[in-house]
């Protein structure tokens, strides 16, 4: 609602109220009424769908709006690449949007949305969730009258799941609902032993020669990295030499995913790929293609950029590649992220390690999440029982 007088100067000053848009009464002064009117009617109808015109957000200073928060929370809070990609992503989408007309019905909308519209994968959306919860969180925390509680932390169990009423609006619109894909891909058996055979130049039997590998001693031991230690991709391919402790069998991660520092032990295995590794770059191996540790660099594909778009480039490159040696070896629709859930698989098979000591070494934030990566196989299991 809006009021409107004139003020003793001839002037016309209006004053909107909007309770759950605005944090206090707009004052707005006019010329002539007609004017007033004109602007407050365009001003009450973007109001009404909760949305604060850019030329009123640019004459505020404080934090009203939601991409202001998300702005406020990227320029003071230290965050992992991935909540950075999704936020920056947010920021267009929810331009201008009040902070105060964030409530259960919005968070509900915005859900709906996601599926119904945009037909996201209910992985994706946990991950836009996720990302935005955190800075509602780090905004209720501030003290921002405008946000007084996270009405993102309150959603159902589930709530990434497109129910019977989702899936008819997508296929209305002659789509597919997407569902959520359990990753229960594992690397052992023939596959393994083919993956290797491949890294070793032993050409696929559906080839007619051996695969081309540029560096091949290190993808060999970044294959051997993977599947020994539960290491991300990222986090391996950054390494610098100085990070691997052999007397101590350890890798310090300094920076990780989740933003945190993190020590991983190594198994004797991995260990003795390093030093083999190590050995071959040192000695010059001519597959190194001249190679070498001055750059303080462990792998040869990165050149210490931090900026996103080239840790991203190196990872879809090495994906990639890897996806292509896969595909020979007949390993089905392993990708190379599911070396991480095999090792993780093989730490609960092959130790007595708790949930709580394995989250430290693969460097899961909680053991709800680590449990995905825990598909134990059934006669492993069995052979457990009486």
């Amino acid at each position: 609602m809006s009021t409107k007088r004139m003020r003793p100067s001839g002037t016309w000053e209006y004053t909107i109220r909007r309770k759950n848009v605005l944090p206090k009464p707009l004052s707005l002064t006019f010329e002539t009424e007609e004017e007033g009117d004109a602007y407050v009617r365009r001003v009450e109808q973007l109001l009404d769908a909760g949305i604060l015109p850019e030329d009123l957000v640019a004459q505020r200073g404080s934090v009203v709006t939601i991409d202001d928060a998300i702005r406020s929370y990227l320029g003071k809070v230290s965050l992992p690449p991935s909540d950075v990609s999704l936020l920056n992503t947010l920021l267009d989408r929810w331009k201008g949007h009040a902070l105060t007309s964030v409530d259960y019905a919005w968070t509900e909308q915005w859900v709906a949305t996601m599926k119904r519209r945009d037909v996201m994968a209910p992985s994706t959306i946990r991950h836009y969730v996720g990302a935005l919860a955190r800075c509602f969180d780090w905004i209720v925390k501030s003290g921002n009258a405008s946000l007084p509680i996270n009405p993102l932390r309150i959603l159902p169990k589930r709530y990434a799941t497109y129910t019977d009423e989702d899936a008819g609006a997508v296929r209305a619109q002659d789509k597919a609902p997407k569902r959520d894909i359990e990753r229960d891909q594992r690397l052992y058996g023939d596959p393994e032993r083919n993956v290797r055979a491949i890294l070793d130049r032993v050409k696929p039997e559906q080839r007619q020669r051996a695969f081309e590998l540029q560096y091949r001693p290190a993808l060999v031991f970044l294959f051997e990295l993977a599947i020994e230690s539960a290491m991300r991709l990222r986090e391996m391919y950054t390494l610098s030499p100085r990070q691997v402790d052999v007397d101590q069998r350890t890798v310090f991660l300094d920076k990780t995913k989740n933003g945190s520092k993190r020590q991983v032990p190594l198994t004797t295995v991995a260990i003795g790929a390093f030093k083999a590794y190590v050995e071959a770059v040192k000695a010059g191996d001519a597959e190194m293609d001249g190679f070498t540790f001055e750059g303080d660099r462990l792998f040869p594909w990165w050149g210490g950029e931090l900026e996103t778009k080239a840790l991203a480039k190196v990872s879809v490159r090495l994906s990639a590649q890897f996806g292509r040696i896969f595909d020979a070896a007949s390993c089905g629709e392993v990708t190379f992220h599911d070396l991480r859930h095999e090792a993780t698989s093989r730490l609960y098979e092959k130790t007595s390690l708790s949930d709580v000591e394995i989250a430290k070494i693969t460097g899961h934030s909680s053991t709800k999440l680590l449990m995905r990566y825990a598909n134990l196989r059934g006669s492993n299991l069995a052979s457990r029982l009486w």
